[in-house]
């Protein structure tokens, strides 16, 4: 059976009378031990909470072991250690129950002094900067700041998997390994098993069709397009899984490797698109005020003062609706704010996209109707022939959280809009087969899942909610 979880355990009721007082074993590692006489306080955490469980030794108890003695002796942070005793009212301020301990075993130590073949134990009771903990990323879940981001960020992948359900979505798999560009602009990392190193050497073209997949292959940059022919078979499906873009973006807002959510759903105009995303977000905000308080209590103490009740207003608000166009008029209005000078055409920048949300709406704005020069080829275009049927969710703080659109489900524009972009059209065969077999008005978003974990928590750089950030020149653990 598992040992039970600090988390659960806190949960407990122990009334003061000893006869209802309940001896049990806990596991986990050390925070902190300090000492008060014969009196020594060990701080066990096991990452179930934010909190710690205090454990409580009398070294002066007639019937503590001499082998608790020595174990205490050697104890230090960063072990890992199991723990016997009675959970009792605890005396201290700050918390309801203790474990009055009476055995403890070392089964991990973590030395705070270098040994032979062995540093010290990097994380000793101290502040520690995020940028050095990005060092250590494999010890830094230890901490309150990545153990909670990463509490937080379990949570919302549930409740991805939550609403869609309740929703009636299927959740499919699509290919990581693809010879597909969804967004068109060539930012793929290549797959290959082609000896590199012997073809600079010989100055020949490179022959893919050698390659172990017979033609040039990348890892995906989304799901999108493979979703959408499941959608054209089960009306409702999702993707929630690993995206990549080689894109040489050194900012705390971008990853090379991240995870993106991608609903496609058929017979769903923009519309229905925008009230998705809007019911999306808000059935998430809530999820996280709800069951992980613990931990938003704490950001919001640390990082981002007024957390809480920006999430409580997101989930509650109506979000506004403004077309891009009448976008770039307000913004022009203010162009003196900005470092990048708005103008119609222009792709809005997150310093544009915070000031509509901030500043104008005050509050969360989905705007519709961008340029199509500046948006994906499968994207619908409207009846001005100028611009597509797309939105962006932009939310105060940050900016876009959300990108989508409907998609173009008429086969002539949509080989039409390929052509203008350069693209080749034979790779793409079995995706116009959508266009040419049954085809119906379909539409869907992405969500960058880091980037929703990093608004939750007021994280300000993206890669301290992911647990191994992979950016340019960055691949270490």
């Amino acid at each position: 059976m598992l040992f039970p979880l600090i988390k659960d355990i806190l949960s407990l009721s122990v009334d003061s009378d000893p006869q209802d007082s309940r001896e049990l074993k806990v596991r986990g590692w050390v925070r902190t031990k300090r000492e008060l006489k014969n009196l020594v306080f060990v701080e066990l955490n096991d990452g179930s909470c934010l909190r710690n469980i205090q454990c409580t030794f009398d070294r002066s108890g007639e019937n503590t072991a001499e082998s608790v003695l020595e174990a205490l002796e050697t104890l230090e942070t960063g072990a890992s250690v199991e723990i016997s005793g009675v959970l009792v009212p605890s005396p201290a301020a700050g918390q309801a129950l203790e474990l009055a301990a009476s055995f403890i075993r070392i089964i991990g130590p973590a030395p705070a002094a270098a040994r032979p073949g062995i540093p010290a134990y990097p994380l000793q009771k101290k502040r520690h900067s995020l940028e050095f903990l990005r060092e250590i990323s494999h010890l830094r879940p230890r901490t309150n700041t990545l153990a909670a981001v990463a509490r937080v960020r379990s949570r919302l992948a549930f409740g991805i998997h939550q609403f869609f359900r309740e929703n009636g979505y299927q959740y499919i798999h699509t290919p990581i390994i693809t010879a597909s560009d969804a967004e068109g602009a060539g930012a793929m990392f290549q797959v290959t098993t082609l000896d590199l190193e012997a073809l600079s050497k010989s100055g020949l073209p490179v022959d893919y069709g050698k390659d172990f997949f017979g033609r040039k292959t990348g890892l995906t940059v989304s799901g999108q397009l493979e979703a959408e022919t499941y959608a054209s078979a089960l009306s409702r499906v999702y993707t929630f899984g690993p995206t990549f873009r080689a894109e040489n973006s050194n900012t705390a807002r971008h990853l090379a490797e991240f995870w993106m959510v991608e609903p496609e759903t058929a017979f769903a105009e923009l519309e229905d698109n925008m009230d998705l995303a809007e019911e999306f977000l808000k059935f998430l905000f809530t999820i996280a005020l709800k069951d992980c308080g613990e931990d938003l209590a704490f950001f919001e103490a640390h990082y981002e003062k007024g957390l809480i009740k920006n999430l409580e207003s997101l989930a509650s608000s109506q979000f506004s609706h403004i077309s891009y166009s009448a976008a770039v008029e307000e913004l022009e209005k203010h162009a003196g704010a900005f470092q990048f000078k708005p103008f119609w055409g222009c792709d809005l920048q997150s310093e544009h996209e915070k000031y509509l949300t901030e500043e104008v709406f005050s509050g969360p704005v989905i705007v519709t109707g961008y340029p199509k020069e500046i948006k994906a080829f499968y994207m619908k275009l409207n009846d001005d022939a100028k611009t597509v049927r797309a939105m962006d969710v932009l939310v105060p703080r940050l900016g876009e959280i959300i990108g989508g659109s409907q998609r173009e489900e008429n086969l002539e524009k949509l080989e039409t809009r390929m052509g203008e972009m350069g693209m080749d059209g034979e790779n793409y065969q079995w995706y116009l087969d959508l266009r040419r077999y049954g085809a119906v008005p379909h539409s869907g978003f992405g969500l960058g899942f880091e980037r929703l974990v990093q608004y939750v928590t007021g994280m300000a750089n993206i890669r301290d909610v992911i647990p191994y950030p992979r950016a340019a020149g960055q691949a270490e653990f």
